[in-house]
């Protein structure tokens, strides 16, 4: 593919643009707002300055990037690209209106793909008189950096387009994993209890915010705590995620949002870009942490094993294979370990057990335990052998 048009000239969509223009793709850059296109070019060139300046790329090849790049304000200069990238905000009905549009501008052999990171991809298709031609293809944040993409066909799509675009995203040198058109797909759906748990613990007034992070880096090894990447990624963000994942199962308990999360978007607090969310970024605060390493494993184990059940779910209900499902999870929230195998590690029947025990205490179909993993304890298998 040599011309690819993407529309929205946000973070996602700047950084898509960036991820093919160096990999040596014309790039056609559509935004409704001509001040946007601007800015995202601004920030692109500040982008490639750094990595210039880290010996990461040198001055020929930073050119040669911003080069590729052109600025379009019609979306009818995207009839020449043989695949379109949408990245704009998650509402369906105006993803609809572009596809729709799409669909009469460019000829029957460009793929349109959204990069949706909960929505329909089905519906969205279903816009299109060449609905064959529609594809998920959701990148993560930053995009030049994190190397996981989720592709994930329609149910009208052909396998064609699929394998189109898994070879291109292959040639990027991006981590392609393949989900099935489902709410969430793979990260944005296994990820909810890491969020989720934690909030429910700290509502139950078991620990603050700063110890639950802690138990999760310094027991469960990750990265960041729920709470500190909620704050990285946005409150207001994360909040309309689990909102539409929970809406787009039918309401499952499982999926329930927080009073907690939604008082603080309510507030402005979104985390770090409004300097306030969960922790206070305008001052240096005292952050109190208990460790009692009793209420520390417990809190992770707790988290932890709801994130196991949600991925044996997942693959219970085919989403993905297991081994997209791990991988999915380590390169696109970079968790220490795939779920899958860290189940394998603790003992099967020990997840089930300790699942049974939250069920038993709170009665609440949030925490009923997989179908799978009862099965595999029956059955003394694992999803590794």
């Amino acid at each position: 593919m040599k011309t690819i048009g993407v529309i929205g000239a946000g973070s996602m969509g700047s950084g898509i643009a960036q991820i093919a223009a160096t990999n040596e793709c014309k790039v056609l850059l559509f935004d409704n707002n001509p001040k946007a296109l601007i800015k995202a070019l601004e920030k692109l060139e500040n982008i490639l300055n750094r990595l210039v300046q880290k010996n990461k790329i040198n001055q020929l090849q930073s050119e040669k990037i911003i080069s590729r790049i052109s600025t379009v304000e019609n979306l009818v200069e995207l009839s020449s690209c043989d695949l379109v990238i949408e990245a704009i905000f998650e509402d369906i009905d105006v993803k609809k209106n572009i596809f729709s549009e799409l669909d009469v501008i460019c000829p029957e052999s460009t793929i349109l793909a959204t990069n949706t990171s909960s929505l329909s991809v089905t519906s969205i298709a279903s816009s299109c008189k060449f609905p064959e031609r529609v594809i998920g293809i959701h990148f993560f944040n930053p995009a030049p950096v994190m190397p996981l993409v989720e592709i994930i066909p329609c149910i009208q799509g052909s396998d064609q387009t699929l394998q189109i675009s898994k070879k291109l995203i292959d040639s990027w040198g991006k981590v392609a994993v393949i989900a099935k058109d489902t709410p969430g797909f793979i990260v944005n759906r296994i990820a909810r209890p890491f969020y989720g748990e934690a909030l429910r613990i700290y509502e139950e007034g078991i620990a603050n915010f700063e110890t639950i992070d802690y138990a999760m880096t310094e027991i469960g090894g990750f990265r960041m705590g729920p709470f500190t990447l909620m704050d990285f990624i946005g409150n207001d963000v994360n909040y309309a995620v689990t909102e539409s994942v929970f809406k787009s199962f039918y309401f499952d308990p499982r999926y329930k949002p927080s009073f907690t999360q939604k008082r603080h978007a309510e507030a402005g607090w979104f985390g770090k870009k409004s300097n306030r969310g969960y922790y206070d970024y305008s001052s240096e605060e005292l952050r109190v942490i208990t460790k009692d390493r009793a209420v520390l494993v417990s809190i992770c184990n707790r988290i932890l094993f709801m994130l196991i059940n949600e991925a044996a779910d997942a693959l219970f209900l085919n989403i993905a294979t297991k081994e997209d499902i791990d991988l999915a999870m380590t390169k696109g929230v970079n968790y220490p370990k795939g779920l899958l195998k860290w189940a394998d590690e603790i003992g099967i029947e020990k997840c089930v057990y300790s699942l049974d025990q939250l069920y038993n205490e709170y009665k609440e179909d949030r925490y009923r335990c997989s179908p799978l993993l009862r099965r595999m304890v029956n059955s003394k298998s694992k999803f590794y052998s």
